[in-house]
C-alpha cells in the first residue's frame, strides 16, 4: 500500500466497456489521468477480478467499486470521477471466435434481410396492386396500353433502390454522408435501453446491496 501525498487522480469511465482478457485492470476499463505519473501507472495495473469474474458475457458495475479498489492500493489521493457512475463491461473471448463462423452469421443475416425485404415489398406491391394502377396511369397518359414495362415500371424499381441506398446511407461499404444510418441510431438506442436496464437489474440484486452495506459500515 502506498501512502499518497497529495495526489489528484481523475477517472473516467465509459458507458459501455468492452474487454477481451478475464484478467481486467483499472487500465482496461477507465481513462486515468494523475498528478503523479508513478501513481497513475500503478493505479492503472490494479486488477479488478468483480469486473468479469471469468466469464464472458455483459457485467454491471459501479465507479465506487473501482474507487475502492483504488483507495486501498493507495491512501490519502483525491479522487475525481468525471465519467459514468454505472457501467457495462463486456467480455469478450476472441479465442473461442473464428472468422469463418463471422463470416456465416453475416452471410445468414444478410440473406434473411434480403428475402425479408423482398417479401415485404411484394406485398405491398400486391396489396395495392402496382401493376394495375401503373397500367392505369400509363394508358391515361399516353393512350396505348400498357404491355407491363414501361417508363413507369422502370422509374419505380430505380426509385425504390436509390432511396433504400439514400435511407440507410451506405453503398458498398462507404456511406453517402457524414451522418448516421437510421439505423445505427436505432441499434444505439437499443443497446443504451440494454445497458440501462442491466445496470437497474443489478442495483436491485440482493448480494450487491450487502456488497455495499458491508462497504459502507
Amino acid at each position: 500500500m502506498k501512502q499518497a501525498g497529495g495526489e489528484t487522480l481523475y477517472l473516467k469511465v465509459e458507458r459501455n466497456v468492452q474487454v477481451h482478457d478475464a484478467k481486467v485492470t483499472i487500465g482496461d476499463l477507465a481513462q486515468i489521468l494523475c498528478t503523479d505519473k508513478a501513481t497513475e501507472n500503478r493505479i492503472k495495473t490494479i486488477k479488478v477480478p468483480q469486473a468479469t469474474n471469468g466469464k464472458p458475457g455483459r457485467h454491471a458495475m459501479s465507479v465506487m467499486e473501482l474507487i475502492d479498489l483504488i483507495q486501498k492500493e493507495v491512501q490519502g489521493i483525491e479522487i475525481n470521477n468525471i465519467g459514468e457512475y454505472d457501467f457495462i463491461v463486456t467480455y469478450e473471448n476472441l479465442k473461442h471466435a473464428t472468422k469463418a463462423l463471422g463470416y456465416a452469421k453475416t452471410a445468414f443475416v444478410a440473406i434473411l434481410s434480403f428475402f425479408g425485404a423482398a417479401f415485404a415489398i411484394m406485398t405491398f406491391n400486391n396489396d395495392v396492386d402496382i401493376p394495375k394502377l401503373f397500367a392505369q396511369l400509363y394508358q391515361q397518359f399516353t393512350g396505348m396500353e400498357s404491355d407491363g414495362f414501361t417508363v413507369l415500371e422502370l422509374s419505380y424499381s430505380l426509385g425504390l433502390g436509390t432511396g433504400i441506398l439514400l435511407f440507410f446511407n451506405h453503398f458498398c461499404g462507404r456511406k453517402i454522408t457524414a451522418d448516421p444510418p437510421p439505423l445505427e441510431v436505432e441499434m444505439r438506442t437499443y443497446e443504451d435501453e440494454i445497458n440501462t436496464t442491466l445496470i437497474e437489474r443489478s442495483s436491485r440484486d440482493p448480494k450487491k446491496q450487502k456488497k455495499k452495506q458491508r462497504a459502507g459500515g
